[in-house]
């Protein structure tokens, strides 16, 4: 390895570097090699998507895409021979394996059928019980209780298993979204994590145990953009701040959602609303840009359904202004969404606003409603192979 710079040996200045561990473990390591693929990937014709730096494109006669997570990467498109010439150019520049259709990408299974795709972590899930030894504990029907989470209880002598834990359990939400509110919560405790805390994350686990095999299914549908938007005011016992949720549809299929506390406090439920609806505007936007890259057109401008009329009307009346100026400017930014057509505001009555499955924590029923319109459900293949109903 060369010399790096401003660290020559002037006595021997043509010499070069004996490796005591290898390149990959070191911190620059992801970037040399990012640098070095980026290069042989533009040489192929691709461009860098302009709202992902993975996210590669190649348009001509057909349309390619690469996806690169470090030296896992995904290749899909319209030709599947333009792909696998793809992978020989790669191959003729890197040490490449070709493992054929996706099965197993990062820790996520993949398995297809004729009417859709499905998204899962069930092994991953699996080894995370075995880790901590909770194969054999008793399922329960949701995972966050009635309880809010504060600094009750006594501080755990050694946090190192709950922070492992927890840390494991913010990967799973990549295909349970029905987990995302009460991994949530737990996360807001690493520091300091308390029995009380301990007990909620052993709760989420219970629940796993149960849904084991869960995850997101994905089938054909319309090309319309929608969303729910929702926040749950001063819901947190401890500094009053608001919980904002959302998540965000492409036909019938879960695309984007999140649960995550508000930076700043708001003074009315209004306005942990508005705050919520402009997070929900920013993430639209940014997935319009994405569906732009994959020259995917939307058939019309997209949705967003809130619960709360006040805030729907502050978004499209400025004559609220007077009463709001102790909103910060920027949430104002969906404002300009609405003026402009580029998204459009409807409400929902409270009873069918599926987001609240990311702000509050819900009865059995409830929770269990919301999870299906969130297309969470168990596998539609069997142990064989076999395609289960769905419907």
């Amino acid at each position: 390895m060369v010399q790096p710079p401003a660290f020559i040996d002037p006595a021997n200045p043509h010499h070069v570097c004996k490796l005591q561990i290898s390149l990959y473990g070191l911190k620059q390591a992801p970037r040399a090699w990012y640098e070095a693929f980026y290069g042989a990937i533009l040489s192929l014709g691709f461009v860098s998507s302009s709202s992902d730096t993975s996210l590669f494109i190649k348009k001509n006669s057909t349309i390619t895409f690469i996806l690169v997570y470090v030296d896992d990467i995904i290749i899909t498109g319209s030709s599947p021979t333009v792909c696998q010439s793809i992978i020989s150019k790669l191959q003729s520049l890197f040490l490449v394996k070709d493992l054929g259709d996706i099965h197993y990408f990062l820790g996520i299974e993949v398995h297809r059928s004729s009417t859709g795709l499905f998204l899962h972590q069930s092994k991953y899930a699996l080894d995370l019980l075995k880790k901590i030894d909770m194969l054999g504990v008793k399922p329960c029907s949701t995972p966050v209780s009635s309880a809010k989470l504060d600094h009750s209880g006594t501080i755990l002598s050694d946090p190192t298993l709950y922070q492992s834990t927890v840390g494991a359990l913010q990967y799973l939400t990549w295909t349970r979204p029905d987990l995302a509110f009460a991994v949530n919560q737990v996360c807001q405790h690493m520091h300091a994590p308390r029995t009380i805390h301990r007990q909620a994350v052993k709760r989420i686990l219970r629940y796993l145990k149960g849904t084991i095999d869960s995850g997101l299914w994905f089938k054909p549908g319309n090309q319309f953009l929608t969303a729910w938007s929702d926040a749950d005011w001063a819901g947190c016992p401890v500094d009053r701040r608001s919980t904002s949720g959302y998540c965000v549809f492409l036909g019938p299929n879960l695309i984007s959602w999140s649960a995550k506390k508000q930076t700043t406090m708001a003074r009315s439920s209004t306005e942990a609303e508005y705050r919520s609806l402009a997070n929900t505007a920013a993430e639209i936007t940014w997935v319009c840009k994405i569906l732009q890259d994959l020259s995917f057109p939307l058939l019309r401008p997209p949705v967003i359904f809130c619960d709360n009329q006040s805030a729907i009307a502050l978004a499209k009346n400025p004559v609220f202004h007077a009463r709001t100026k102790h909103v910060e400017i920027d949430y104002h930014y969906i404002r300009e969404k609405v003026l402009h057509d580029h998204i459009s505001i409807h409400h929902v009555p409270t009873l069918f606003q599926i987001a609240d499955i990311f702000t509050k924590s819900l009865f059995a029923s409830r929770f269990a409603t919301l999870s299906h319109k969130l297309s969470v459900c168990s596998p539609p293949f069997s142990l064989r192979g076999c395609v289960k109903d769905t419907e």
